[in-house]
C-alpha cells in the first residue's frame, strides 16, 4: 500500500477537488456521471487505454467501521482490484485524523509469476445523497507483486469530511454515510515499465526510494560525460597506461570499469572505487558537486592521462567548441573580438519559452551608445555592438540550463521552476557565425542525455534519462534503478512549469504528479547528428581493452564466490585451532588473544568447515594437514572461564562417530561462535605415569634479559604433586644445571599474577588442566633494581602488568613540508608519564627527547588538536585513548625541534607563508622568536630569509586573512608575538612600489581568489591600488603585472565586483567599465573568479569557506 507524501497531501495542493470547485471548475460533475468525472479529474498520460472501470461502494455507519476494511472486487483489463480503506488513518497517520484509501491488486496469487499491471486511478470519496459534492485523488503506478497496492494515506482530514465548509452547503461524510469510488484505467505500457507517480508512498510511510550510498549523484554526475564511454572503452591508447593500475587510484582505469559494467552487467554498479579514484573520502562522497564544475574537472584530468596515448586530444575533439566575443563599431570599421574554447553553454530559463528562445538570448546584440559608447583604438568613443556568435560546435554539446539564479527581491538564491520546452532534435546552423569556416557544414543535433533535478534550491534527488544509442530507446538512470522510458516522460514530465490552481495548463484536470512543479531539466546532451554513428557505435566485447576484461572477469568470479559464501554462511561454522607452534610465538596472556579491543588477534590456523561435518573426519584431515598420524592427536576445546581467560577444558570425545562440529560446539562450548581448539601431540614414548589422571598445564618462560615471555609448551603434572616438583623439569628443559634456582607464577587472569608457593600442592594450588604457569631464573636484588631503574622490569607480575595495560601509539609526523617523513607504531604502558614516553620514542627517533614537541588527534578524522604540554604527572593513558575510528592504534604527531620544549616556553614558533611581489607562494618561513618580539622583529628575520625584488620596494608586511578569505588585515608592526592565537595564519608579501606611491585620490582595495561561487575562495588576497577614470580594460592589464600571470592563463579569469555587507550577487565587470565610479564601502572587494590549480584550497582556515571540487589522482 503506498501513500501520498505529507506535505503533498491532496487537501493541501488543491486536488480535492470538492473544496476548490468554486476556483477552478464552473460546474461540478457528478460521481455517477463517470466518464465525464474520469475526462476531468484523470489526466491525460498519453498512453492507450486497454480498459477502464469504475467501482461504487456505500458505507454506513462510518463512525463504527473497523480499523481496515476491503470493498468488493472487481475486474478491469482481466485483473482483480478492490478499494482498501482506513477510516481513521492507517497505522502510521493519525488516528481519528486522517482518512486513508488505496486501490489494492486483489488476486495476486493467481496471477503468473512476474506479472505486473500499469494503471491510472482516481479515489474518490462522495455524499451518496448530493454526488456533485466529492473529494479525489489520482496517480499511476506499475502494480508488481512487491507492490500490489497505491494510494493515499493523508487523503483528506476527516473533520473537513464530515462538516460543511465554504462553497459547500452539505458535507461529504453525511449521516455517517459516504460513497467510495474507484475509477480505473488499465493502460498499454509501451516500454513494459511504465513508471510509478512520485508522490505516492506506502502506507507505512516509507518513501519508496532506491538509493545505495552517494550513487545517486555520482552518476548524475557522470552522466554528462557518458560519451566518454566511447573514448575511454574502446580506444586501445588508454589501455596502456592504466594496465597495472588499481581502479581506486587511477580516474581513468575506473571510469573503464564503470562504463564496462553498466553495458555488460545485470546488477547495480557501484561508484565506490570511482569516488575514491577521485582522492575523495566517504564525506566528500555525500556532499552535493555542482555538475558543470564536477564535468570539467574530469575532462581536465582525463585530458592530462591521455596525453601521449592514441587517445590524446579525445576530450577536446568530442566536448570542445568555439565561439567568437565580439565589440563591432556602427559607424567605423573596427572590430575587436577574441576566440574561445567552451565546454559547455549556460543557458538561461527564466523568461525563455524554449531551447531556440535561450540561444537566440545568448547570441543577442547589446548596443552600447549613449553614456556606454566603446572606447575604439584610433577612433575614441563609437557606437558599437557587443556580442558573442559560435564558430563551431561540438559533436558533443553539453547544455546547463540555468535553473538556479539569484532573486533580487528575495535577496537569495532559489530553483527556476518556469516551463521551458526543449526538442528531440534542433538544427544549430543559425546560430554560426556567417563568416566562420564552419558555416556550411550540417549543425543538426539528436538529444541523447536530460540530467533531471526534483526538489527545490535546498534539497532534492537526481537522475539522469539517457538515449545510449543513436536509435535505441531513452532509459531513466535513478540510483541503482534502470528503467525505459517514453518519449513524453523524456520530454513533457522534465519541460517544469507551473502548474495554475492544480491543473495542467488552463483545462481542468488532475495534475499528472504533485512534484511536477520541481522536478525539471537541468542540462541536455545533444550529439550531432552526422557524428553519431561514431560516437554512438554499437559496443562489443572486443572494444574493452584485455587486460580490463581479465580484471573484471576475476572480480565478478571472487563476487560469485563471495555471494556463494554469504548464502552458505549458516551452513558452515569456523574452527581455530592453536598449535604448539603458535603458542610458542605468542606475547600475552592465555595461549591466545581472540578478542582483546586494544590488540590484534593471533594468528591461528583457522579452516571454515560445513557444521554437519563429523568431528572424527576433521580430526583425520587436520592430522593430515599437520604431517601427523590420528593417533597422535587429542583436540582440546577451549572455553570462556568466568574469570575472563579462555582455556582448553576438555578433551573431544571420539567415541560416538555421528559426533558433529556443530553438536561439539553447542554442547562443549557453547558461548562462542567459533569452533576453538588446542592440538594436542601425544608422544607414544612418554614415561609419565597415566594410571592417575593427568592434569595437562602450560608453560611460559619470562627471559627478563630480552623481556620477553615464550610459550614452552604443556607438561603433565599429578594433583598431589608439588609445585616444587616441576622445577627439575624446567630445568631439564631450558639445559639450565639444577642448581638454578626457579620461581613459579600462575596466570590466574588478566591482572591477577601470582607467586606460587613451592611447598604447596597443585590440588592445594587449585590447578586444573588448560592453566598457564610462568616461570623465570631467580636473580639478584641488584639486578633487579638496575632493571627497573631502566623502565625495564624485573619478573612476570610487573611485565603482565605491562601487557595488560599496553597500548599501540601511531606517531605521524605534523607537517608534510617536513624532511622527516617516518611514521612509527611503537607499544607503550598506560602508565608510562610524558617523559617515559617521550624517552621511548626519541630512542627510537635517534632525537633528543627534550627536543620532541607532541600533539593530539581528533578522533573523528585524525586531524592535529591540541599540543601537548609537558607535564610531570600525566600518563600516556590520559593523553591518548583507542579509538574506534582511529583503529588498533591511537595517534599523536610529532616535531622535531631546534630547541628544547623547555626554552619553547618562554618562546613562540612562528609560520609566515611567503607570497613574494606577485601573490605567489613561494615557500614557508619557519621562527623562534621570544614571545615579547613584535612583528617588526619578525618582518626583520623573515627579510634575511627571503629574496626580495631588485626593482621592488623591498618592504615587507606581514597580514592574516579575514572576511572569509576575502581581505587582509595587515598589523602594524607594535603587535608582541606571544598575544597573536597559535591558530592565526600569518603571510608576509613585498609590498609592490605602485602602492607605496599611491596618490591621495588613488583607492586601495582588497583582491580574492575565487572559482565561480565567491564563497569557494582560494589562494591569498591581497591589495591592489585602483585609479581615477581608468577603464577596467587598463585595469586588468595592471592585475596581470601585478600577479606576473602569463596571457594565456589570465584570458580565462573573471572580474567582479563583490559587496559582502549586502549580500549581492557579484557584479561582473567589462572592459568598459570604470570601477574607481564605485563607492566602495568597507567590506566591498574585487574578486578574480578563476580555477584554482595551486592544490592549495585549504591553506586559509576559514569556518565558513566552501572547497571546489578536486580529483586527486
Amino acid at each position: 500500500m503506498n501513500a501520498m507524501d505529507p506535505h503533498l497531501d491532496p487537501s493541501t495542493t488543491g486536488v480535492n477537488m470538492a473544496e476548490e470547485a468554486a476556483m477552478e471548475i464552473d460546474e461540478p460533475v457528478s460521481v455517477l456521471d463517470e466518464r465525464a468525472f474520469a475526462a476531468k479529474h484523470l489526466a491525460d498520460l498519453g498512453q492507450e487505454e486497454e480498459d477502464f472501470k469504475v467501482l461504487h461502494w456505500d458505507i454506513t455507519n462510518w463512525g463504527t467501521l473497523e480499523k481496515r476494511i476491503t470493498g468488493p472486487e472487481f475486474e478491469c483489463g482481466g485483473h482483480r482490484w478492490r478499494i482498501l480503506l482506513f477510516p481513521f488513518g492507517n497505522s502510521n497517520g493519525q488516528p481519528n485524523d486522517m482518512v486513508s484509501v488505496y486501490l489494492d491488486y486483489a488476486d495476486p496469487k493467481g496471477s503468473p509469476e512476474g506479472w505486473h499491471v500499469c494503471a491510472q486511478f482516481a479515489l474518490v470519496i462522495s455524499n451518496p445523497s448530493d454526488p456533485s459534492i466529492s473529494s479525489s485523488s489520482q496517480a499511476h503506478h506499475r502494480f508488481t507483486a512487491e507492490e500490489m497496492d497505491w494510494g493515499f494515506t493523508r487523503f483528506n482530514e476527516l473533520r473537513k469530511l464530515s462538516t460543511a465548509t465554504e462553497g459547500r452547503a452539505r458535507p461529504i461524510i453525511e449521516k455517517e454515510c459516504a460513497r467510495v469510488s474507484a475509477y480505473v484505467r488499465v493502460l498499454k505500457d509501451p516500454t513494459a515499465f511504465y513508471g510509478t507517480t512520485s508522490s505516492t508512498t506506502t502506507p507505512k510511510g516509507d518513501r519508496v526510494r532506491w538509493s545505495e550510498e552517494s550513487r545517486c549523484h555520482v552518476l548524475y554526475e557522470l552522466a554528462p560525460s557518458i560519451s566518454l564511454f566511447h573514448t575511454l572503452l574502446p580506444e586501445s591508447g588508454i589501455s596502456d597506461p592504466t594496465e597495472n593500475e588499481i581502479p581506486s587510484e587511477s580516474v581513468a582505469l575506473a571510469l573503464q570499469r564503470v562504463f564496462y559494467l553498466l553495458q555488460t552487467s545485470d546488477q547495480p554498479v557501484g561508484t565506490n572505487e570511482l569516488t575514491k579514484s577521485f582522492g575523495w573520502k566517504s564525506l566528500d562522497s555525500f556532499l552535493q558537486h555542482d555538475v558543470q564544475e564536477f564535468n570539467r574537472v574530469l575532462q581536465e584530468k582525463l585530458e592530462t592521462k591521455m596525453k601521449g596515448t592514441v587517445a590524446d586530444g579525445a576530450i577536446t575533439k568530442l566536448f570542445v567548441g568555439k565561439m567568437k566575443s565580439y565589440l563591432r563599431c556602427v559607424n567605423v570599421d573596427y572590430e575587436s573580438s577574441r576566440l574561445e574554447d567552451f565546454y559547455d553553454i549556460q543557458l538561461n530559463v527564466k523568461g525563455m519559452a524554449n531551447l531556440e528562445d535561450s540561444f537566440r538570448d545568448y547570441i543577442e546584440v547589446e548596443m552600447l551608445d549613449g553614456d556606454n559608447k566603446y572606447q575604439a583604438e584610433g577612433y575614441g568613443l563609437q557606437d558599437a555592438k557587443k556580442g558573442v556568435i559560435f564558430e563551431r560546435f561540438p559533436p558533443v554539446l553539453h547544455l546547463q540550463l540555468k535553473r538556479f539564479e539569484y532573486d533580487i527581491e528575495k535577496d537569495s538564491m532559489v530553483k527556476i521552476n518556469d516551463r521551458h520546452e526543449f526538442p528531440l532534435s534542433i538544427d544549430l546552423a543559425s546560430y554560426v557565425d556567417k563568416e566562420s569556416s564552419h558555416k556550411d557544414e550540417d549543425w543538426k543535433y539528436q538529444l541523447h542525455g536530460v540530467l533531471v533535478h526534483s526538489g527545490d534550491l535546498h534539497g532534492g534527488h537526481y537522475f539522469a534519462l539517457l538515449k545510449p544509442e543513436r536509435d535505441g530507446k531513452w532509459f531513466k538512470f535513478d540510483d541503482d534503478r534502470v528503467t525505459p522510458v517514453t518519449d513524453k516522460e523524456v520530454l513533457e514530465d522534465n519541460f517544469g512549469g507551473e502548474i495554475p490552481n492544480g491543473h495542467l495548463g488552463g483545462v481542468a484536470r488532475a495534475p499528472v504528479r504533485a512534484m511536477k512543479r520541481f522536478t525539471n531539466a537541468y542540462m541536455l546532451v545533444y550529439v550531432r547528428d552526422c557524428e553519431a554513428d561514431q560516437i554512438l557505435k554499437p559496443f562489443t566485447i572486443e572494444d574493452t581493452p584485455p587486460h580490463l576484461r581479465e580484471r573484471l572477469e576475476q572480480e565478478r568470479l571472487q563476487m560469485e564466490a563471495r555471494k556463494r559464501e554469504r548464502e552458505e554462511q549458516h551452513l558452515y561454522l569456523t574452527v581455530k585451532v592453536i598449535t604448539d607452534d603458535t603458542f610458542k610465538a605468542h606475547q600475552g596472556f592465555d595461549l591466545a588473544t581472540f578478542e582483546e579491543r586494544n590488540l590484534p588477534a593471533s594468528e591461528l590456523p583457522s579452516f571454515r568447515m560445513l557444521k554437519s561435518e563429523t568431528y572424527l573426519v576433521f580430526k583425520s584431515k587436520l592430522a593430515q594437514q599437520f604431517g601427523l598420524d590420528d593417533s597422535a592427536v587429542r583436540l582440546w576445546v577451549l572455553v570462556n572461564r568466568q574469570n575472563k581467560t579462555v582455556r582448553p577444558d576438555t578433551v573431544v570425545p571420539e567415541n560416538d562417530p555421528s559426533l558433529t562440529l556443530e553438536t561439539v560446539r553447542d554442547r562443549m562450548a557453547s558461548r562462542q561462535n567459533d569452533l576453538r581448539l588446542y592440538l594436542e601431540v601425544v608422544d607414544p614414548k612418554s614415561d609419565f605415569d597415566k594410571t592417575q589422571t593427568p592434569i595437562m598445564i602450560f608453560l611460559k618462560y619470562f627471559d627478563v634479559s630480552r623481556q620477553s615471555l615464550t610459550g614452552m609448551g604443556p607438561v603433565y603434572v599429578h594433583k598431589n604433586m608439588k609445585v616444587s616438583d616441576l622445577i627439575p623439569t624446567i630445568n631439564q628443559m631450558m639445559l639450565w644445571p639444577p642448581t638454578v634456582h626457579v620461581r613459579l607464577y600462575e596466570e590466574i587472569k588478566p591482572g591477577m599474577i601470582e607467586q606460587m608457593k613451592l611447598k604447596a600442592t597443585f590440588q592445594q594450588s587449585e590447578i586444573q588442566d588448560g592453566d598457564v604457569i610462568c616461570f623465570q631464573a631467580e636473580i639478584s636484588e641488584k639486578d633487579a633494581h638496575d632493571y627497573e631503574t631502566q623502565s625495564l622490569y624485573s619478573n612476570p607480575i610487573q611485565f603482565y602488568d605491562f601487557l595488560q595495560n599496553q597500548i599501540k601509539v601511531l606517531f605521524k609526523p605534523r607537517f608534510d613540508d617536513v624532511d622527516y617523513k617516518g611514521e612509527f607504531e611503537i607499544t607503550l604502558s598506560k602508565k608510562m608519564t610524558y617523559d617515559m614516553m617521550a624517552a621511548k620514542f626519541g630512542e627510537r627517533l635517534k632525537h633528543d627527547p627534550m627536543k620532541l614537541r607532541f600533539t593530539t588527534a581528533n578522533g573523528p578524522n585524525g586531524t592535529p588538536k591540541t599540543v601537548l604540554k609537558r607535564t610531570a604527572n600525566q600518563t600516556v593513558n590520559e593523553i591518548v585513548s583507542p579509538s574506534y575510528i582511529q583503529g588498533q592504534a591511537s595517534l599523536l604527531y610529532y616535531e622535531k625541534l631546534d630547541v628544547s620544549i623547555v626554552e619553547l616556553e618562554t618562546k613562540r614558533s612562528l609560520k609566515i607563508w611567503w607570497m613574494g611581489a606577485h601573490n605567489h607562494e613561494e615557500a614557508a618561513q619557519s621562527f623562534l622568536l621570544p614571545k615579547t618580539c613584535n612583528i617588526n622583529d619578525v618582518i626583520e628575520q623573515l627579510s634575511k630569509t627571503v629574496e626580495l625584488s631588485a626593482s621592488g620596494s623591498r618592504k615587507i608586511r606581514i597580514f592574516e586573512v579575514v572576511g572569509n578569505g576575502r581581505q587582509q588585515r595587515e598589523f602594524n608592526g607594535g603587535e608582541m608575538i606571544g598575544n597573536i592565537s597559535e591558530l592565526t595564519d600569518l603571510f608576509g608579501e613585498e609590498v609592490p612600489v605602485e602602492e607605496l606611491q599611491a596618490r591621495d585620490d588613488d583607492k586601495i582595495v582588497n583582491v580574492f581568489h575565487f572559482s565561480k561561487d565567491a564563497n569557494r575562495t582560494h589562494g591569498v588576497p591581497f591589495k591592489f591600488v585602483i585609479k581615477p577614470d581608468e577603464r577596467f580594460s587598463e585595469t586588468k592589464d595592471r592585475l596581470q603585472a601585478r600577479l606576473a600571470v602569463p596571457e594565456k592563463d589570465f584570458a580565462k579569469f573573471r572580474f567582479a565586483l563583490v559587496q559582502s555587507s549586502t549580500y549581492k550577487q557579484p557584479s561582473y565587470l567589462e572592459d568598459s567599465d570604470v570601477l574607481y565610479d564605485h563607492k566602495f564601502m568597507p567590506d566591498d572587494v574585487l574578486g578574480l573568479d578563476h580555477i584554482d590549480r595551486s592544490g592549495r584550497t585549504g591553506r586559509i582556515a576559514t569556518a565558513v569557506q566552501d572547497r571546489g571540487i578536486r580529483i586527486r589522482n
